[in-house]
């Protein structure tokens, strides 16, 4: 039965919680059997995390009228306990044993406002703006504790609390859940998706693992959802899940490995040390992981040492920051990313990660998707990054994905683009974003069949990504298979109904299939959600000039053109309103204009470019970039 006089609310820690009202234990929100004087001894320990809770105490509160067999039901609950939290005694994640006086409970512990007050507020894992989300701080015992842990694991040891997989349960692909955050400060919640971010990289470069982008499995966060339910959405067969804790300078990772299909726990660890140790604790977790998936390093053993630096802690913080932000895609976005990753190499000039993010934030920032910086800007920039990052770091994936992304996009140096492509996918085959933007390489040389299947690779890695499905759209409508390309929008817009990229592709391969009211309505719902941009207004003049609205196309043309001087990457979306409306001269002259400003010469494989492909000025400027007429 629940103690009447214990206060309403619930406790948790890791993925397990304990309703101190009802006397309910759950795990990820399913109910676990935990006898009553276990869960009332258990509850007792996490209300005061870090300390020592006495024999004597446990005697009076949970055993007061027992002599002699006390030891006995003592014994036997804290036995409970660890076999349901599958804790060790030997090497406890959980409740560690203090010898001959009592127990101490050595996670961290965070109370949650009862289900009534919750009722309205975010998931735990989100902002607690109508939730008490107080974190109850282990005392200096518990962190001398996560010191020892740390000094097990600059010395390259580990404990294993399961036993690894067999090897007729092999497993051959996983996903690395968003890990909670459980610093008792919403603030902090960039650097536990930071951690995901770097933990799903470094397993991608585990071999003959296949490894879910950390996009995908983001769309999990705080969900309530069992995990077999979100394994077989992601078709993997394992997850790894847990936690982050930052205080100060210190941090805490906590890790399940869990056998998805049956929800078996086959391994914890717990690992901590200080901010700018988080990427040695990442390599040493990722090689513990694919040690128990009985997979090996994409890596030699060496290279991934070299991984493992130390970074400064503040650089490492404004690197994570300049993530999240170049994961939003857009103008804004993109501009802070480059404060944040520039902040982060001033402060610590051998970040090679730092460097390579900067790189690709510059790349995009010049195409003229973006167009919020001159393309000979963006590329010299990019390179310059990249180069760094290179020269850090030559095993890095990403720093080569970020060259190949600036040769292909400004230097139209194909082959040595694709070069660095397949360097980077040798390096890390789980990065999504090498396939994504090597696919997008093949299509523009003449290899489309070759780039779709790319693509289709990158969408099997991030099946939950919506650029990769968005591009996949777009592959698809230059194929000219535009029925499909539909469907590959629609399958993108269900997983997010307010992606504008995606109604833009919609529009693009509507007005090729001649439905041009669809096209219309489709581009416009993508500038209501996504504003107006060189791109859609572009497609929205386009429709209206193939369906006889000439008039309405010449209008937006024409304030797209006051706007070239401010957005110099609007040159060719300027040119394809004019091919529309049939104006080769216009068109040309305009692409002219793009051309000298180094332009990304991917939009000219677009069917909307197929009036032009006759004209030996059109041939002349496709050979000029290198690209098959």
């Amino acid at each position: 039965m629940p103690d009447p006089d214990r206060a309403p609310g619930r406790l948790r820690f890791g993925v397990f919680e304990a309703d101190l009202q009802s006397g309910e234990f759950t795990r990820r929100g399913r109910r676990v059997r935990l006898q009553e004087q276990p869960f009332n001894l258990l509850v007792m320990l996490l209300q005061r995390p870090g300390e020592l809770v006495t024999r004597e105490e446990l005697r009076s509160r949970l055993w007061p009228d027992t002599t002699i067999d006390f030891d006995h039901g003592l014994n036997k609950a804290v036995s409970k306990i660890r076999e349901v939290l599958a804790d060790s005694a030997r090497s406890p994640r959980f409740v560690e044993t203090v010898a001959r006086r009592g127990y101490r409970f050595i996670g961290d512990v965070a109370v949650v406002a009862p289900p009534a007050a919750q009722a309205d507020s975010p998931p735990p894992a989100e902002a607690p703006r109508g939730a008490s989300w107080a974190r109850l701080r282990p005392t200096i015992a518990g962190w001398a504790l996560a010191a020892a842990a740390a000094l097990l694991l600059a010395g390259g040891l580990a404990w294993t609390l399961r036993p690894a997989p067999r090897a007729d349960n092999a497993i051959r692909s996983l996903a690395v859940l968003p890990l909670a955050n459980f610093s008792g400060d919403a603030g902090q919640d960039y650097f536990a998706d930071g951690v995901t971010d770097e933990l799903t990289s470094r397993l991608g470069q585990v071999g003959n693992l296949r490894v879910i982008s950390r996009t995908s499995a983001m769309a999990y966060k705080g969900s309530r959802e069992s995990l077999p339910d979100i394994a077989h959405a992601l078709h993997v067969d394992a997850v790894v899940e847990g936690s982050v804790v930052r205080s100060g300078d210190r941090v805490r990772i906590n890790v399940d490995l869990i056998r998805a299909a049956t929800d078996q726990r086959l391994w914890s660890q717990s690992y901590a040390g200080n901010v700018s140790d988080t990427l040695t604790l990442q390599d040493t977790l990722a090689r513990d992981i694919a040690e128990q998936v009985r997979a090996t390093l994409g890596l030699p053993p060496e290279a991934v040492q070299q991984m493992a630096v130390t970074v400064d802690p503040v650089a490492f913080d404004d690197y994570l920051k300049a993530r999240s932000f170049l994961d939003k895609r857009t103008g804004d976005g993109l501009r802070t990313a480059i404060i944040y990753f520039s902040h982060a190499t001033v402060i610590d000039p051998d970040f090679a990660e730092a460097y390579a993010g900067m790189a690709d934030a510059y790349a995009l920032a010049g195409d003229w998707e973006y167009g919020i910086i001159p393309p000979k800007d963006a590329f010299e920039e990019a390179k310059a990054a990249a180069g760094k990052a290179l020269a850090l770091n030559e095993t890095l994936s990403e720093a080569h994905t970020s060259l190949a992304l600036a040769l292909d996009l400004y230097a139209w140096n194909w082959a040595a683009a694709e070069k660095e492509y397949l360097r980077a996918i040798q390096l890390n085959p789980n990065y999504p974003t090498a396939h994504q933007w090597y696919g997008w390489h093949l299509i523009e040389t003449g290899r489309t069949d070759q780039g779709i299947a790319q693509l289709r690779v990158a969408e099997s890695l991030d099946p939950m990504s919506l650029i990769i499905g968005a591009d996949l759209a777009d592959a698809l409508c230059v194929d000219r298979r535009y029925g499909d390309s539909v469907q590959q929008s629609q399958k993108t817009l269900r997983i997010d109904p307010n992606f504008a990229v995606a109604y833009g592709q919609l529009a693009q391969a509507y007005t090729q299939e001649g439905r041009y009211s669809d096209a219309v309505a489709a581009v416009e719902q993508a500038i209501a959600l996504g504003g107006h941009s060189g791109v859609f207004d572009s497609y929205l003049a386009y429709a209206d000039a193939r369906s006889g609205h000439a008039a309405d196309a010449k209008a937006i043309v024409a304030d797209m053109e006051e706007r070239a001087n401010k957005s110099p990457a609007i040159d060719a979306n300027i040119a394809l309103v004019y091919v529309g409306l049939g104006d080769r001269d216009t068109a040309m002259a305009w692409l002219d204009k793009a051309y000298a400003a180094h332009f990304n010469p991917s939009i000219l494989v677009r069917p909307a470019w197929d009036p032009l492909r006759s004209d030996p000025r059109f041939s002349a400027l496709m050979h000029h970039v290198g690209l098959p007429t």
